[in-house]
């Protein structure tokens, strides 16, 4: 293969100097790749000139057969390209995110850019990269290994129905100490509990009252159902604020320890990058 490339190269400069400027090699090796090549095939290529070379019948038989093979090879070669830049964008995230925020900003990112397909991969275990382009992730963004940014930086809040605030008289930190508490349970998230959140506002932790899940939507849907008191993440709660299903229980929150970040694949295409930073602004 080589020497066919060596002898496209000569035949097409029309002469073993030039051929092996373009190659970057010199020209008594260009000369023994076609020596090699002619004795391989036993019969010339070239007839040998003290000005140059020229091309036998042979010869250039062989170079329009090879032109030809090489024009479909970087014709096989744009399609495949073309063909990965136009597959869909794989985007990673948890249950969680993608309900209560991705799938609705990937809405709105279908309306205006509908020739980018996207396909979501939603689980609430490590996915290897491998099956991603982009990934959002909870944790601290400034120690990640993987090119990233930061999505949002939350307060987390204390939320209930509106029935469940009226049942329970909470009106401070104190009543909602003494209110039923819904605790997400789940190993490794990082998210803040009841315990940490009290904490950091300066109270003492609160009883076992409640019930646990290990699943923050059921937990949401379980607050909705009057069940009890919830902790918010502001990005993923906003639209149950807005809707009225949740409120707000006591004026007090506390700024989130981690962040929501967005991982970006080494090999992610230039559409993963432009869904990456529409979802960037559209959280600025």
């Amino acid at each position: 293969m080589h020497a066919l490339v060596c002898f496209e190269s000569a035949a097409r400069c029309q002469g073993f100097k030039a051929a092996a400027r373009e190659l970057h090699v010199t020209p008594a090796a260009i000369s023994h790749q076609i020596k090699n090549l002619e004795s391989e095939l036993d019969r010339e290529l070239f007839r040998r000139h003290h000005r140059g070379v020229e091309l036998t019948e042979s010869g250039a038989y062989l170079l329009v057969a090879l032109q030809k093979s090489f024009e479909n090879i970087s014709d096989v070669t744009k399609q495949l390209r073309t063909q990965k830049s136009q597959g869909a964008v794989t985007i990673s995230a948890t249950t969680a995110v993608s309900s209560l925020w991705l799938t609705p900003a990937l809405a709105s990112f279908w309306r205006t850019h509908p020739h980018i397909p996207v396909s979501q991969v939603v689980s609430d275990i490590e996915v290897p990269k491998s099956r991603w382009d982009l990934n959002i992730r909870y944790g601290d963004a400034e120690k990640e290994a993987m090119p990233c940014s930061v999505l949002f930086r939350d307060r987390i809040m204390a939320l209930g129905s509106p029935r469940f605030a009226r049942d329970n008289a909470i009106k401070s930190l104190d009543s909602l100490l003494r209110a039923p508490l819904i605790h997400l349970e789940v190993d490794e998230t990082g998210w803040t509990g009841w315990h940490e959140w009290f904490h950091e506002l300066g109270c003492s932790s609160p009883g076992t009252q409640g019930f646990s899940v290990n699943n923050y939507i059921i937990a949401l849907q379980a607050a909705q159902d009057d069940m009890g008191a919830i902790l918010g993440w502001g990005s993923l709660t906003s639209k149950l604020v807005q809707s009225g299903k949740l409120v707000p229980l006591v004026p007090e929150s506390t700024p989130s320890p981690l962040d929501f970040y967005i991982r970006v694949n080494p090999r992610a295409s230039g559409r993963a990058l432009q869904l990456c930073d529409w979802l960037l602004k559209t959280h600025e």
